[in-house]
């Protein structure tokens, strides 16, 4: 029994110290660490009609503020202006006093009045700025409206500081004005809102979770799978949102930002951010953004800001993370890819006493969030992208405070679950005539090469292997070959979905007027449990889900 007991404590360390150097392989390639970016972009308005004790020397003495602490940690960013802050000249003294090789000023592309009225271009709103899709932004115009509208911008923007801007972000961006920007100004990078729901009128979800893609020329939101179909303007994702938590609850504000107690404003929320962000698992390169716009005013963002900067400075210190401005990081981005990249964003350890565990993976052809709460794994969320797919305002105009973008759900766990509980798909076994979700220990993170995630979760009935590549996910049983085991999409009892129909290998489903497909390349569909869409079954211990909509017309 001592000899038993003894080999079984030499394979228990065998096995920890093989995991712990699949986690130390895992976040190289070709012995270099994976980039870590990080930009600060704060962004700027003229004016706050929202709240009168928000004065114009308030917004201004918020991006002085800013201006000092980041100098204080000798960390340069980016400072986007609205175009009535542009012309301000408090605003041009002070950003033209910045050192040019550590700071970027570009565009915040909220459309104030005086740049419509300069645009000849009569203002429907009821303020200076108003805040509204259908009035602040660029969706609210016609495609002839938003020529005139960028011209405008980009030549007065020349007038001031010399040049054109090279960076032009907002919380949404349609792709006809985005395509203008790059085809006559040649910008470098963009940003848009992150993932959310209804948040402030603004609806994006279902895109490339984190990082940057390369959008359709036709979607501003949709990434391109051929670089013939793609506009060369990479576009990042904004605010830093929580792994977890910020899709958990889509609706929700759960994010870097410092002026939100909970998350950016909070110290634990923050050490534990960083924390994954920049020692967990990345394919790829990992991405945020902090900073914040103006209209917070500086007392509601300092505390915030002041727990960030010095860790961002320590980080940049350390060779863990890169401080860079968003051109810096468009340049790079354009440099090393031809196409928009596969990419994770990992978490091993989770904040305070939960014990989730949460992998993204996004490629040029859909993106999947697989989740791991009480040793159940979970794949929460599957979304395809297809170049061929316009956005709603490509030459419509939105008409109310609503804007969408979408891309196609084949797994919506936040629409189709209830809010804070995403369903999905449920790794389940029928084991003594019951089925049950199959229970497991932590899972590993490691990727070979630049397209491929591996992930393995030790259960209770024998290893699992997960593989996500661009265009296709596996899961394979290992050392349990009669294990009667499958997959079963779950939804919430009030859930409506696309789903059309399903046959033996496929689930067809139509969405917003599109129709596409997820393809079952190994295995077959059938009837689930009840409250589930349909089970996936395995053949010869495999799943292999072809996740590239096949409506594409594949030419690689």
């Amino acid at each position: 029994m001592a000899i038993r007991r003894c080999s079984g404590l030499f394979l228990a360390i065998f096995l920890l110290l093989h995991f712990n150097c699949l986690n130390a392989q895992s976040d190289t390639v070709r012995g270099q660490r994976t980039p870590r970016i990080v930009n600060i972009v704060n962004f700027i308005r003229l004016i706050e009609p929202r709240d009168p004790a928000v004065t114009k020397d308030v917004l201004y003495e918020t991006v002085a503020s800013q201006v000092a602490l980041m100098k204080k940690y000798h960390l340069g960013g980016t400072f986007l202006l609205q175009y009535d802050a542009l012309i301000d000249p408090r605003y041009q003294r002070l950003l033209k006093s910045l050192p040019r090789d550590q700071f970027e000023i570009g565009a915040w592309w909220e459309l104030p009045q005086p740049l419509i009225e300069r645009s000849g271009i009569k203002w429907r709103g009821k303020y200076a700025w108003d805040w509204h899709s259908d009035i602040g932004f660029s969706v609210g115009y016609t495609p002839e409206q938003r020529e005139r509208i960028i011209d405008t911008y980009f030549a007065d923007f020349k007038k001031i500081f010399g040049y054109y801007p090279r960076s032009v972000a907002s919380w949404v961006i349609d792709a006809y004005s985005l395509d203008y920007m790059y085809d006559k100004y040649r910008i470098v990078a963009s940003a848009n809102c992150k993932d959310q729901v209804g948040t402030d009128g603004f609806t994006l979800w279902g895109g490339y979770w984190n990082q940057a893609y390369y959008p359709s020329r036709i979607n501003a939101y949709m990434p391109a799978q051929h670089a013939e179909k793609q506009l060369p303007v990479p576009v990042f994702r904004m605010l830093g949102s929580d792994p977890i938590r910020q899709y958990a609850d889509g609706s929700s504000v759960t994010t870097l930002e410092p002026v939100y107690g909970h998350a950016g404003g909070n110290e634990q929320w923050i050490n534990w951010f960083f924390q994954t962000f920049s020692n967990d698992p990345a394919l790829g390169f990992n991405y945020t953004q902090a900073g914040q716009e103006n209209s917070f005013t500086w007392e509601a963002m300092r505390k915030g800001l002041e727990l960030q900067m010095p860790i961002i400075a320590r980080l940049k210190k350390e060779g863990k993370i890169r401080v860079e401005t968003l051109e810096q990081s468009g340049r790079w981005f354009r440099k090393s890819y031809r196409l928009t990249p596969a990419t994770t964003f990992a978490v091993t350890k989770d904040l305070g006493e939960s014990d989730q565990k949460t992998l993204w993976y996004d490629s040029r052809f859909y993106r999947t969030n697989l989740l791991w709460k009480h040793g159940r794994l979970r794949i929460v969320d599957i979304h395809l992208f297809n170049e061929a797919v316009p956005d709603k305002y490509l030459h419509a105009v939105t008409t109310v405070n609503q804007s969408f973008f979408y891309t196609l759900p084949v797994v919506d766990g936040f629409q189709w679950g209830a809010r804070g509980n995403p369903e999905g798909f449920r790794l389940m076994a029928l084991k003594d005539g019951k089925e049950e979700d199959i229970s497991g220990g932590d899972p590993i993170f490691t990727h070979a090469g630049s397209k491929t995630a591996h992930v393995l979760w030790p259960s209770v009935n024998g290893r699992f292997e997960i593989d996500l590549d661009e265009d296709k996910l596996s899961i394979t049983a290992k050392d349990s070959p009669a294990l009667d085991w499958f997959l079963d999409l779950n939804v919430a009892a009030n859930a409506h979905t696309p789903l059309e129909k399903v046959d033996s290998t496929e689930a067809t489903y139509i969405f917003d007027g599109h129709t596409y497909r997820l393809n079952v390349a190994q295995g077959s569909i059938g009837s689930g449990s009840p409250g589930s869409l349909y089970r996936i079954r395995p053949r010869n211990g495999r799943i292999v889900l072809r996740l590239a909509d096949q409506s594409l017309q594949e030419r690689r």
